[in-house]
């Protein structure tokens, strides 16, 4: 059993997302106390719903993948199970494009075999993958040399590459499958197998309790997720400082002490340990000094984020042909479209549109066209419009719009992220007490977010906890 003391100084939690927010609220559970420090005037980073004349408009992630009975253990204490919403099951569909047409991405054999989505030499080629050998794993991959030398080029193009757009708004020539897919590496490795491994790897899922994100439940709330971030900060209540700007922290004998550029009272405040929760380009930037030497994050720096403009639309249903039934529609670089795919969210949750009408999220920018996401918010409407034509057979005009640009959205974990992943690493064991979590180093998925919390939290308690005597 771990106990902790009773005099103890409250840990610093820098970074109010969704990683800070969950380590906060799950050591305040265990009754360590805290402090949590947030630039900004609120809380939930990039987690943010507008709702405007009866549309909701998710500004970041939509969806929150089930994968770990964590994450509805996370809802359940933070009070609001009761508004919690699972995706509607008739919108499973996945659309990607082929020939400027969109079509199902088939998930039995028989609508494999039937699909026009790949021909018949790489359906032939996917059948072959179990008989091919394995990697000797002395070189690390990119995503697309490891599709390619499994799958094949076709498969790259018309599914790997725009899933990765979904997901990274990245370049699968670029990612590295080892830190950006590990778990495709460990199929290979595990079962000699990408197919064989997803069969038998189910059973140690079910035993785990663990769904994979291909099959995880889609959440959100009858508000969007800033419900889930809304909760969590009142259950922090008082604990929660924000516009407060951290310049740098500092650990001396007496605990850990942060220094704020505004200049406000708590910056003399002690604390026993410090979580940042920060965006890798802000943690570059940080200034950490541990009994008088220098805690370097400066190659955090280098870690690449594209661009992203994500564009909410709203029009009224007769001016949509396309039956909207589906998640949404991912589409190839090779396709020459100028977005990256649109989620089709009155589909998934029709509190996101009045009655008669429906909502569409569409992405923009990422490594495949930087640019795009930089323009005027009207032009990247035009762009998304021209796009939406084509494939959902788009008549009208938006009765509601509403757009949101994110300069640097996604850190991509591209091949030699290996470095980035040792320094951080190196800088906890140089300054005990110092602790990293977060998208740029546990995955960038919201559900990742989450763990990553639990897991930061789970560590500082094991740092300050001591063992009770029997």
């Amino acid at each position: 059993m771990v106990v902790y003391k009773s005099d103890m100084k409250p840990v610093a939690i820098i970074g109010g997302g969704i990683t800070g927010l969950t380590a906060a609220f799950r050591l305040q559970q265990r009754g360590i106390p805290v402090k949590l420090y947030e630039a900004g005037d609120r809380v939930g980073g990039v987690i943010r719903a507008v709702r405007d004349g009866g549309y909701l408009a998710e500004c970041g992630p939509n969806t929150i993948l089930e994968t770990s009975p964590l994450i509805g253990e996370l809802i359940r204490d933070a009070g609001v199970e009761d508004r919690r919403l699972y995706s509607n099951p008739s919108a499973e569909k996945r659309y990607l494009v082929r020939g400027q047409k969109m079509i199902n991405l088939p998930t039995s054999p028989i609508g494999f075999v039937t699909t026009p989505l790949f021909s018949w030499r790489a359906k032939a080629g996917l059948l072959a993958e179990p008989f091919r050998r394995p990697a000797s794993g002395d070189k690390e991959e990119s995503l697309a040399e490891f599709v390619i030398r499994r799958l094949g080029r076709e498969f790259l193009d018309y599914a790997i590459n725009p899933f990765v757009a979904g997901v990274y708004a990245g370049d699968p020539e670029q990612l590295s499958v080892k830190h950006a897919f590990p778990k495709l590496q460990e199929l290979e490795q595990c079962y000699g197998s990408l197919i064989k491994g997803q069969i038998l790897g189910a059973r140690e899922r079910k035993r785990l309790g663990t769904v994979s994100k291909q099959n995880a439940k889609k959440i959100s709330f009858d508000e969007g997720l800033q419900v889930l971030t809304d909760a969590l900060r009142g259950k922090l209540s008082d604990q929660v400082n924000l516009k407060h700007i951290v310049k740098s922290v500092r650990c001396e004998n007496s605990g850990w002490q942060i220094d704020f550029k505004n200049n406000v009272a708590e910056s003399a405040t002690n604390h026993s340990s410090v979580l940042l929760a920060l965006p890798a380009f802000h943690l570059a930037q940080m200034g950490i000094l541990c009994n008088g030497k220098r805690t370097d994050l400066d190659l955090l720096g280098h870690i690449e984020h594209p661009p992203v403009t994500s564009v909410v639309l709203g029009f009224r249903r007769e001016d949509v042909t396309h039956p909207l039934d589906g998640f949404g529609v991912l589409i190839p670089e090779i396709e020459k479209f100028n977005s990256l795919g649109t989620i089709f969210s009155s589909s998934l949750f029709p509190s996101r549109a009045p009655r008669g009408h429906v909502t569409l999220t569409s992405y923009i920018g990422g490594t495949r066209a930087p640019d795009l996401a930089r323009l005027d918010p009207d032009e990247i409407i035009e762009l998304i419009m021209q796009d939406l034509r084509i494939l959902v057979g788009l008549k009208g005009k938006p009765t509601h719009s509403y757009t949101c640009f994110y300069p640097r959205a996604i850190p991509q974990y591209n091949v030699g992220y290996g470095a980035f992943k040792e320094r951080m690493d190196d800088a906890e064991k140089e300054a005990l007490g110092l602790f990293l979590g977060g998208h740029f180093r546990d995955g960038i998925s919201l559900g990742d977010s989450i763990l990553a919390g639990y897991n930061a939290a789970d560590r500082i308690g094991k740092y300050l906890g001591t063992s009770k005597p029997e």
